[in-house]
């Protein structure tokens, strides 16, 4: 079998910087947009953020309409609800302003106002969807993060809940990442408190997931033609980089971030961190912690996460990602202990008596400790999970092949059973 080879970095145009939000309507300008779609969700649409994106339109006298129903963790049906109404408004360019979650919604109404004879599951991820290349062009998209958690202003993939499957599942493709991301530190100051902690725990797994996930080269057979290359490709040397500068600025600065709203500083590097992390997911991919938690949000119950306000039941992606994470690790550290070790000792773990077959249990243990000064729900069972429902998760994970075939070691069923057991109880 033929090795595969490294793709370039995908990765959407940056800027950064306080205030920088003002200038999308230049930008628009100068990409000659006539008929705007900004898209944002109820919350942010009464907020300075969107309010400073609406001022700049106004005062570069670009025509724009406001879709403001994004769903908080979207779903099929709110995907497809955003994307009638950007096939009958017939943009020629978008605005996203939110979370991952407007992002990602305003990414799928762009292809699929692209694409329109396509069927919604064309470009969906196997095995749920037909995972589709995509080849038609996109209208531009400038997206302006409002957290600092999913990095999505810099990755082609667009996460949603199948409602009949009760799984998340998404859209991956370099085709759909934004033309650019505004990233404005400015916007930060309007997140709550828990809104912070969990975007940076997406922002925590998303660089530890890419730098322990399965190297490129041991990943076979290599796709014959570079369409079909797939947006996530095992952790490569490019990836590495950015997952291990994201990684150290969350041990720095998350603590801070979550406990003061006005630390600015604090707050600013999470956002970069998260752009950063996202650049190296983005291009190496993610593992079990991700592919475990879209059913632990799609299967949510009545659990109803502290300063979202939402009006529907939300264990919020970042809390479901980083609850799995101390017993995930104890799991895969055995195929790369020394990159097990190395993060550990990233997140303030004292390393130097370690032995390397401890790798696993002192990288979990110094997760524990670090989501515990954080004051996070002691494991599934607080988000309301019992073993009783743990066929259910696994029945979930295993249409994840997107993203678990990228864990550096293998696993059963029974072996995601015993990993969700070990993460009903943190503490």
């Amino acid at each position: 079998s033929v090795k595969p080879f490294l793709s370039p970095m995908a990765v959407s145009n940056i800027r950064y910087g306080p205030g920088v939000t003002k200038e999308v309507g230049m930008d628009l300008k100068n990409m000659g947009a006539k008929n705007v779609c900004l898209m944002t969700d109820k919350n942010l649409a009464q907020l300075p953020p969107v309010q400073v994106a609406m001022d700049s339109l106004v005062k570069n006298g670009i025509p724009f309409t406001v879709y403001d129903n994004v769903r908080v963790e979207p779903t099929d049906a709110s995907f497809m609800e955003a994307i009638e109404f950007a096939r009958k408004g017939a943009f020629d360019a978008y605005v996203a302003v939110g979370g991952g979650s407007t992002m990602d919604t305003c990414k799928a109404a762009n292809l699929y106002t692209s694409s329109p004879h396509s069927d919604f599951l064309d470009y969906v991820s196997a095995p749920i969807g037909k995972g589709k290349p995509v080849s038609v062009p996109l209208k531009p998209l400038i997206a302006v993060p409002t957290t600092t958690g999913t990095g999505s202003e810099t990755t082609g993939a667009a996460i949603f809940d199948y409602e009949r499957l009760k799984v998340k599942t998404g859209i991956a493709s370099r085709a759909i990442k934004p033309t650019l991301g505004l990233i404005d530190p400015l916007h930060t100051l309007h997140m709550p408190a828990r809104v912070v902690a969990n975007s940076g725990f997406d922002v925590l797994c998303h660089a530890l997931e890419s730098y322990t996930a399965l190297p490129y080269h041991l990943r076979s057979p290599c796709p014959s033609n570079p369409i079909t290359r797939p947006a996530y490709q095992g952790s490569n040397p490019i990836s590495d980089i950015w997952a291990v500068h994201a990684l150290r600025i969350v041990a720095k600065y998350l603590k801070r971030a979550v406990r003061n709203p006005d630390d600015l500083e604090a707050r600013s590097h999470m956002h970069l961190a998260s752009a950063f992390a996202g650049i190296g997911f983005g291009n190496a991919g993610v593992h079990l912690c991700h592919g475990m938690s879209y059913p632990i949000s799609g299967l949510v119950k009545t659990y109803k996460a502290k300063d979202y306000n939402v009006d529907h039941p939300l264990v919020p992606h970042g809390l479901s990602v980083v609850l799995t994470s101390p017993a995930v690790f104890t799991f895969t550290a055995q195929m790369f202990p020394e990159r097990h070790l190395e993060t550990a000792e990233i997140l303030g773990a004292d390393t130097r008596s370690a032995r390397i077959q401890d790798a696993g249990p002192v990288l979990a243990d110094t997760l524990r400790k670090f989501l515990f000064d954080l004051d996070v729900d002691d494991g599934l069972a607080a988000v309301g999970y019992s073993k009783a429902d743990i066929p259910a998760l696994v029945k979930g994970t295993l249409p994840q092949e997107r993203v678990t075939k990228l864990s550096p070691r293998p696993q059963s069923e029974e072996d995601l059973a015993a990993l969700f057991e070990a993460s009903m109880k943190l503490y």
